[in-house]
């Protein structure tokens, strides 16, 4: 999963989403005050039933005056568990009745200097959570309003770079951004690690596959932030390689078969082996980055295609590759900005920042990153770099 550093609500859905694996929860909200309407808005949600289900019976929008559990602990900022819900006469019906929630934990969510909203975990069972669970997240409620608030920096001071052409003042707070992000991860990491330790001693497989799927999830926000930093080493000069003999044939073949699901297969062509100087984990890191792009535009069931071939060229002999998908195809007016940072494709939630990346990453290896795109047939990308033995 990618963090959206400079959009709140995608951020906030990541941030419950991880949350929610850590305690094995049905629903984790975050909850914001709209001022104009008087209303708490789950701005951020976990990707869970119970979630979806609270969406649709319009729960994610709770007014003030309604009361509540949630509007209690906006308005007191005072921490609230349960574990036998449904007998709470304070909780509202149809959070109790109609969405089925049992137990419950919701802290205050500071933002900045003040309280601007409410954490809340659900479970569908009984007495689920514990006095550390709930010290847990006034903890994640601190990390959570910190993101929040510094992803409302990056939106204002974004806006502002735009107005006044100070792009670069953006593009450095992000950066340091991305650095503070990295430290506050590496808490999370280290509980899931213990998660997992003791899921193995205690041969918990429910809890191996749970803390497994948040580690998956650390690793994506994890990248993202890695690219974040790439962006500032390319602009303070910082960024190097460190070229090695790569067997091209045997990463391509082996990112084909990790890559591919049964709906997207990803089909490999090339020759047995093709050896040359280059970074690997840079190189991959192209490759892994248009086989997500391909993969996320392709239509179900249609195969996404990873092609390597030797490119005999005037000054010396060369590779491409190319990846290729049977999407909708790139609108013309975007392909000329595809490759600058911060600009998105159609559908795409991300920052914008991976194509950028790549190219840079292609250029310092001598070589070069190119798009061919029709409306309505599909996009190729086409990785090329010169071939240099060992």
């Amino acid at each position: 999963m990618a963090l959206p550093a400079a959009e709140l609500r995608p951020t906030l859905d990541t941030a419950g989403q991880v949350i929610s694996e850590l305690l094995n929860a049905d629903k984790v909200d975050v909850f914001l005050i709209e001022h104009s309407t008087q209303t708490l808005v789950a701005v951020g949600t976990s990707q869970t039933p119970m979630a979806h289900k609270q969406k649709a019976l319009g729960l994610d929008r709770q007014p003030l005056a309604n009361k509540g559990r949630a509007v209690q602990v906006f308005e007191t900022e005072t921490p609230f568990i349960s574990g036998r819900q449904e007998e709470d006469p304070e909780e509202l019906p149809g959070i109790k009745d109609r969405l089925g929630v049992r137990s419950s934990l919701m802290v205050p969510l500071p933002i900045g200097d003040e309280t601007r909203g409410v954490l809340g975990v659900s479970s569908a069972r009984n007495d689920f959570f514990t006095e550390n669970d709930l010290r847990f997240l006034q903890a994640a409620a601190r990390w959570v309003g910190m993101v929040a608030h510094r992803v409302e920096l990056v939106q204002e001071l974004t806006k502002l770079a735009v107005k006044q052409a100070r792009r670069k003042a953006a593009e450095d707070l992000i950066t340091v951004l991305a650095h503070d992000m990295a430290n506050h991860l590496l808490p999370l990491q280290a509980r899931i690690q213990l998660i997992q330790r003791r899921a193995q001693r205690n041969n918990a497989s429910e809890d191996l596959r749970d803390a497994a799927g948040a580690a998956a999830s650390l690793r994506s926000l994890t990248r993202l932030i890695n690219d974040l930093l790439d962006v500032g080493r390319l602009d303070q000069g910082l960024f190097h390689l460190r070229p090695q003999p790569v067997d091209l044939t045997a990463l391509a073949r082996e990112l084909a078969s990790t890559a591919s699901t049964p709906d997207h297969p990803v089909r490999f062509e090339g020759p047995e082996e093709l050896v040359t100087l280059a970074d690997p984990d840079r190189v991959r890191q192209v490759l892994e980055n248009l086989v997500a792009n391909a993969l996320k535009h392709s239509p179900p069931g249609r195969p996404v295609d990873l092609r390597l071939e030797a490119q005999p060229r005037p000054e010396g002999p060369w590779v491409r590759v190319s990846v290729s998908d049977q999407g909708t195809g790139i609108p013309a007016e975007l392909v000329p900005m595809l490759f600058e940072r911060f600009t998105r494709g159609p559908g795409s939630t991300g920052l914008g920042i991976g194509l950028f990346l790549a190219r840079r990453i292609a250029e310092a290896h001598g070589g070069t990153l190119e798009v061919a795109s029709t409306s309505g047939t599909g996009t190729r990308f086409e990785l090329s770099l010169p071939l240099v033995s060992g």
